[in-house]
């Protein structure tokens, strides 16, 4: 399908292809998709007025005394839902959310991205690009984690799953959402699918539009899939790499051809900045109390707060430079997980490494050595830490944060601290499986 560029190619495209019904797409500030549907009679009120609703009821939006919101939706992102009939077609489209008075409303985390990107510009960049590779599993039901194969890493052909990615990627495609590749991941019925790199903000919808996708067409074939962090004790769990760049129109700022590692030294000052601040972030970019156990040594995510070129144990690494690929310079943080807000993890990642930029933060010598079987004494002495090693304590580091505020906004950062220390307590007062088997029999 063509690009829409404005409301009057979105109308004209409503024509062409049947289209009956909008559905106006936003998040709340945990990232969770929320969608209403218009009939297509009234796009052009829409996109003039917007469509009213109740913030109150949103998760970390307004009181119920000041809930009145508008969705306004951003032509740009129109496209058909394949997995809805072809008849009377429904359509989507990103919104982004306002007050009565017209201004941006501070709670919208697509809002919060902008901002960061805003930001960026005044420090005369032109593009903030980013390539996340999402990992997921697929399961029976939603009810328990029971695996449909028992295959790992790149194996063939015993992959239960290769229609359901191949269905997945086509459905994608449709979207206008470009895939690179696709492979079976290293636990059983987990798998990734890698978008090739875009702009932040376009990025961020295309995460949202990916979830959605990869969970609708698993359902189609009567299966579960789910970007929970860790939901198989003893494998490993799902996580987000994200690669990243910063550009001057159409120049890599963070290649230099002269230096052995090829970095620049605003590459050097952002990866000093993403080490030097990412307990702070942490929060935002793992969110749950689940994202912790997948935050631990052994199971190939990063717990060590270091950097390399060829170290996968490593929090950062920067691939390997080929030749006459400048644009490719990037690098890779690989903490995140999927069950992030891509808005507000692209929006922290930006800050906390424009920071560095500002503030030319020195960059460490890498650790190209595995972290995870040095001594704790090796590690002191290479001044390495960790990251947070729970909910708990990702929220001690974000509350006293002031770079996190500021990429959040006062208004998300103090709904984000409400929200996860109410999912701390409820998680903590809990009696779980594991302590009724461990101690019930003995105490």
């Amino acid at each position: 399908m063509e690009k829409p560029r404005d409301k009057k190619d979105v109308l004209e495209l409503c024509k062409k292809y049947d289209v009956r019904f909008v559905r106006l797409w936003f998040v709340d500030i945990l990232g969770q998709l929320k969608s209403f549907a218009i009939h297509v009679n009234e796009l052009p009120a829409a996109f003039e007025e917007g469509m009213g609703f109740d913030g109150s009821s949103i998760r970390g939006f307004q009181r119920i005394e000041e809930s009145d919101m508008v969705a306004i939706p951003d032509p740009t992102t129109f496209a058909l839902l394949p997995w809805r009939p072809k008849e009377k077609a429904v359509a989507r489209m990103f919104c982004d959310i306002y007050t009565p008075d017209g201004k941006p409303y501070v709670g919208d985390p697509r809002y919060a991205l902008k901002r960061a990107l805003e930001k960026m510009k005044k420090m005369g960049f032109t593009h903030f690009y980013l390539g996340p590779e999402l990992e997921f599993f697929y399961f029976k039901s939603e009810k328990a984690p029971e695996i449909l194969d028992t295959v790992g890493y790149f194996d063939y052909p015993m992959d239960a799953a290769e229609d359901l990615r191949r269905e997945t990627i086509l459905a994608l495609e449709s979207l206008g959402i470009y895939v690179e590749y696709s492979h079976h991941e290293v636990a059983p019925s987990q798998h990734e699918i890698d978008l090739r790199y875009d702009d932040a903000l376009s990025m961020a919808d295309k995460v949202i539009t990916y979830k959605i996708t990869v969970k609708e067409i698993a359902r189609k074939y009567g299966v579960y899939a789910t970007f929970m962090p860790k939901p198989i004790f003893g494998q490993n769990g799902s996580g987000m790499h994200t690669h990243q760049s910063l550009f001057i129109n159409d120049k890599n700022a963070f290649f230099d051809a002269n230096d052995p590692y090829h970095l620049s030294d605003v590459a050097k000052h952002y990866i000093a900045g993403l080490l030097k601040h990412i307990k702070e972030i942490t929060l935002v970019l793992n969110q749950t109390v689940n994202s912790y156990k997948r935050l631990v040594p052994g199971y190939e995510a990063p717990v060590y707060i270091c950097w390399a070129r060829r170290n996968r144990s490593a929090l950062i690494r920067v691939p390997m430079y080929k030749p006459g690929k400048e644009k490719a310079t990037r690098i890779e943080l690989r903490s995140p997980d999927p069950a992030c807000n891509p808005y507000l993890a692209f929006a922290c990642m930006l800050h906390a490494g424009l920071k560095g930029i500002e503030m030319k933060y020195p960059l460490p010598e890498p650790v190209e050595k595995d972290v995870y079987h040095m001594s704790p004494a090796e590690r002191a002495e290479l001044g390495i830490e960790e990251l947070p090693g729970s909910l708990k304590e990702a929220i001690e580091y974000a509350k006293k944060s002031e770079l996190l505020k500021e990429a959040l906004g006062e208004h998300i950062y103090n709904q984000l601290i409400i929200e996860k220390e109410a999912e701390w307590d409820d998680y903590r007062i809990r009696v779980t499986e594991y302590e009724i088997q461990r101690y019930l029999p003995i105490l």
